[in-house]
C-alpha cells in the first residue's frame, strides 16, 4: 500500500508529532493560533508550544474551565450555556469565534468536552466533545465526537482531532 491511498489521512512520513506538522504548516503559511481549552486542560497548548518555533505561530492559550470564564474571556452568551449545556455546538463554536476575533489569531480551536468519569448524561454521555474550528474569512466548523475512555486518553483523542481538522483546513 502506498502513502497516495490514504491521501490526507496521513499527516507525516517522518518522526514528527501532528502539533510539529502544524507549527510547520502555519510557519510556512505566515498564520497564527489560538487555544480555547475547557476539558483537554491545557493539552493542546502543551502539545504545540513542545515544538521549537511555536513562538512564531502561536498567539494565546486559554483555559476556560468555567462557564463564568468561557462568558468572560471569551465572550460566549450566557443564552446558549443556560439553553444548550457548555458541552455544546453552540458554545464551542462562540468559544473559537470569540478566542479568534479576541486574540486575531489566523485560526481558534475550542475544545468542550465530558472527560468523566461522571457528569455526563443520556443525551451527551461520558466522551462526548465538541470541537470548534475558527478561520479568517472562512466560516466556522464544529464538530461532535465520542471518546469514551479515561480522562487521559481522552485528553489525547480530542487534542489529535482539534490538531487534525485545523492540518486539513490548511492543506
Amino acid at each position: 500500500m502506498t502513502f497516495a491511498l490514504l491521501g490526507n489521512a496521513i499527516f507525516t512520513a517522518s518522526d514528527e508529532t501532528l502539533g510539529a506538522v502544524l507549527v510547520r504548516l502555519l510557519s510556512e503559511q505566515e498564520q497564527t493560533l489560538a487555544l480555547a481549552e475547557s476539558c483537554t486542560g491545557g493539552f493542546l497548548a502543551d502539545q504545540i508550544t513542545n515544538v521549537p518555533g511555536a513562538s512564531k505561530v502561536f498567539v494565546a492559550g486559554y483555559i476556560t474551565y468555567s462557564n463564568e470564564e468561557k462568558i468572560q474571556t471569551l465572550g460566549v452568551s450566557r443564552e446558549s450555556i443556560e439553553r444548550f449545556g457548555a458541552v455544546s455546538e453552540q458554545v464551542a463554536t462562540e468559544m473559537a469565534e470569540g478566542l479568534r476575533t479576541r486574540t486575531r489569531a489566523t485560526h481558534g480551536i475550542a475544545t468542550t468536552g465530558i472527560a468523566g468519569p461522571g457528569g455526563g448524561s443520556e443525551e451527551k454521555p461520558v466522551g462526548t466533545a465538541f470541537l470548534g474550528l475558527s478561520s479568517e474569512n472562512q466560516p466556522v466548523q464544529c464538530e461532535r465526537f465520542f471518546f469514551p475512555s479515561d480522562r487521559e486518553t481522552f485528553k489525547q483523542l480530542v487534542a489529535q482531532r482539534a490538531f487534525d481538522l485545523l492540518r486539513k483546513r490548511l492543506m
